[in-house]
């Protein structure tokens, strides 16, 4: 490993970009980077300026969003920006049938009008430190996984107490990159009283919903705000009502002076999971994966859609679930389209040929050091292949069912509590308790789960074989003549888990939870999956080191490129230009819509394509402000050749000079496959124009005084 570490070492300092358009690159290593390229592109901001952990740079700016998202300061009381689909599952929470902030949209037109969000709490860099000496030396002496990571966990516990990390308010991580091959600890400053400020109705900020989802041209107003809350002394703090706005160390400046076609732009960002070094072995078990979460997600959005539409409530209560379901679903449909148009998996195959050649080259010492690294990955994939398959099968269907999940989650915390060993442990897992039960019921419909229950279980049962059922089924076939709907009624009936007071009436009773009919879902698909999840984790070991290896003799093949570590939600910078795109022949897409576009789109008959009649009055009589462009259109939104995935939801897409111009939020469809393989002729990142956000919040939302503590440059 030590010379292993040298190599990268090298390799980090003299990375010279082949071009500026993929790319996620660790900040710490910007200034290492030879920037011409940028100059050239046109930048004028210098890494510096983005990246400086002594001083107040671009990066204080950025930050991480929930639990998977991005987000942006845009003023100096800590006022933020980020996708609407990345607040979506806050303004759910938030929603009622009397007060539907998803379908109406919602604007605070003071600070005690701003809503707190339960849970939500938004993450700041404080450091990233190269620590992978450090993780060598812990495990050097470490002879069995075990006690590597016993090791691992000390190396841990350390680092953090050295960084003044609390677990709450100041949180570290200790994080590799290429493979397990570098590592770095990374902390963060931890808000957690954040307040929903306004988003615009789903007719703006979800239009075109799945019919759109990854497509371009794309006419979605898909952002929302928040605003950061902080103590008298402007340090993180729970929610409070003496906690006033944070001031962040930095925020961006908003410009609306727009771009043009080849203009340079770039992103920061946590994107969250890239397989770039990814091997035919594994795009082969990828798409059967895919397939089989196709097929199943297909068959339980049908029902839940159903539902859905037809009752109000039931919209609210599975708007989110349905909308995490459906955007995994449409992304496998298109990486499994682009694995095969592109040829994505021959031309993996053809970079191991090359690999295995030049380690065959290299002498007795690198194939020593290399040459299993593809065997020990193509025969893990291969010995996991059926489990893995049969644990996609059982969590998509079974698995999915309400019921069971709530069970053994409750089960499991009423056991805990009787066994707890003082006032205080008992107290935490009673709260436990209590806040599960509310956030579960609240976004619950007992007839759309049995309605689920009957569909999946017996989709299940018409995908696999017999014998690899759970044993539930057995009961089905004996006590109620394989009729699963009469089971699954059965179930339902006789459950103290089918609603919040029959269920605090049972724990309240001493009831045995773990003897309710819910629990017989649920502890037979745990015994189902169990011994998958054995096989596959039995493969573990070698396929990491494996993959490692394979990672290891890939950057010293490449010496002197530029190669950057996969994306694993730390922050990353990407940059390019504005650039349109020929998706097939006779066929060029522009750089940008309009929202000319979302007229032409309107379809009063489908929900997705809605448009909200404050807004047609407002394109009508071509009320645009100073935010059009100089033909008097309205921008909607723009695409550029940015490297980005999953996380950079809500990034900040920035012109040359570290203004904010736009918010990531979606990739295109001609490249779904660019989570595995960058496609520079096809790939492009699609971001909400700012003009059209400040247009919504100021001209449609009549919430124009946010605009005052901006930076605005005209």
């Amino acid at each position: 490993m030590k010379k292993t570490t040298i190599l990268l070492s090298v390799l980090l300092l003299s990375l010279l970009p082949v071009r500026g358009d993929e790319g996620m690159w660790l900040l710490p290593l910007l200034e290492k980077m030879n920037s011409g390229k940028m100059t050239e592109l046109g930048f004028e901001i210098t890494p510096k300026q983005i990246y400086d952990l002594n001083n107040t740079s671009l990066k204080d700016a950025i930050v991480i969003f929930g639990g998977g998202c991005t987000g942006e300061l845009v003023s100096n009381q800590g006022l933020l920006f980020t996708n609407h689909h990345c607040g979506y599952s806050n303004i759910q929470q938030l929603s009622s049938v009397e007060h539907n902030y998803l379908k109406d949209g919602y604007w605070a037109m003071r600070l005690d009008e701003e809503l707190p969000c339960e849970g939500l709490s938004v993450r700041s860099l404080v450091s990233f430190t190269d620590v992978t000496k450090s993780v060598e030396k812990a495990i050097k002496r470490a002879k069995s996984e075990e006690e590597k990571e016993k090791a691992f966990e000390a190396l841990q516990k350390e680092l953090a107490e050295e960084a003044g990390c609390d677990g709450r308010y100041v949180v570290g991580n200790l994080t590799s990159f290429y493979g397990g091959n570098t590592f770095y600890f990374i902390v963060y400053k931890v808000f957690r009283d954040v307040r929903f400020v306004g988003a615009p109705p789903s007719s703006i900020g979800k239009f075109g919903a799945d019919t759109d989802n990854w497509m371009w041209p794309r006419h979605t107003g898909d952002f929302s705000v928040f605003r950061v809350y902080a103590d008298k002394n402007n340090n993180p703090a729970d929610y409070s009502e003496e906690n006033i706005p944070y001031t962040p160390e930095n925020f961006l400046k908003i410009s609306l002076k727009g771009y043009e076609n080849g203009d340079p732009v770039m992103v920061m960002g946590y994107p969250g999971r890239t397989n770039r070094f990814m091997t035919s072995f594994e795009l082969e078990e990828t798409t059967r994966n895919n397939e089989i979460a196709i097929d199943m997600r297909t068959i339980r959005q049908d029902v839940l859609m159903k539902d859905m539409r037809s009752n109000p409530q039931i919209m609210i209560q599975y708007a989110d679930k349905y909308s995490s379901s459906s955007n995994g679903w449409k992304k496998w449909i298109g990486m499994n389209e682009t694995f095969e148009t592109l040829n994505v998996q021959e031309r993996r195959a053809a970079e191991e040929e090359s690999f295995a050649q030049w380690v065959n080259d290299g002498g007795k010492k690198r194939v020593k050091r290399y040459g299993n690294a593809l065997t020990d990955i193509s025969e893990s994939v291969n010995n996991r292949k059926d489990a893995y398959y049969m644990i996609t099968y059982l969590t998509e269907t079974v698995g999915r069912i309400e019921l069971s999940s709530i069970s053994a989650r409750i089960s499991h915390l009423v056991r805990r509590m009787s066994n707890a060993q003082t006032p205080e442990e008992k107290e935490n897992i009673l709260s436990a308790i209590e806040g599960s039960i509310e956030s579960f019921y609240k976004d619950y419909s007992l007839a759309t789960d049995i309605k689920v229950a009957k569909t999946m279980i017996a989709t299940l049962k018409d995908r696999i074989p017999a014998e690899k059922l759970p044993d539930f089924y057995q009961i089905i076939d004996k006590d109620f003549g394989g009729d699963i709907d009469a089971f699954v009624e059965n179930i339902y009936a006789n459950s103290q888990f089918v609603s919040a007071e029959k269920l605090n009436a049972a724990i309240q009773a001493g009831c045995d939870l773990f003897a309710d009919p819910a629990k017989t879902i649920h502890d037979s698909y745990s015994e189902a999956i169990s011994p998958y999840y054995q096989i596959y984790n039995a493969e573990s070991e070698r396929f990491t080191q494996g993959k490692k290896d394979y990672i290891a003799g890939t950057l010293e093949m490449r010496e002197g490129e530029a190669i950057y570590p996969d994306a694993n939600f730390t922050m990353r910078l990407t940059y390019g230009t504005v650039m349109p795109y020929s998706p097939r022949d006779a066929v060029q897409y522009n750089f940008y819509t309009t929202l000319d576009g979302v007229m032409e789109k309107e379809d009063p008959n489908n929900w997705e394509f809605e448009v909200p009649a404050r807004l047609k009055e407002l394109w009508a009589a071509e009320d645009f402000g100073d935010y059009a462009l100089a033909n008097g259109k309205l921008p909607v939104a723009f695409i550029s050749n940015l490297d980005i995935t999953g996380g950079n939801s809500g990034s900040p897409i920035m012109n040359g000079r570290g203004e904010l111009i736009g918010l990531a939020f979606d990739g295109n469809w001609e490249a779904m496959s660019g989570d595995i393989i960058f496609e520079p002729n096809y790939q492009r990142c699609i971001s909400v124009d700012v003009r059209y956000v400040l247009f919504i919040i100021d001209k449609f939302g009549g919430a124009g005084y946010l605009l005052d503590e901006m930076e605005i440059i005209k």
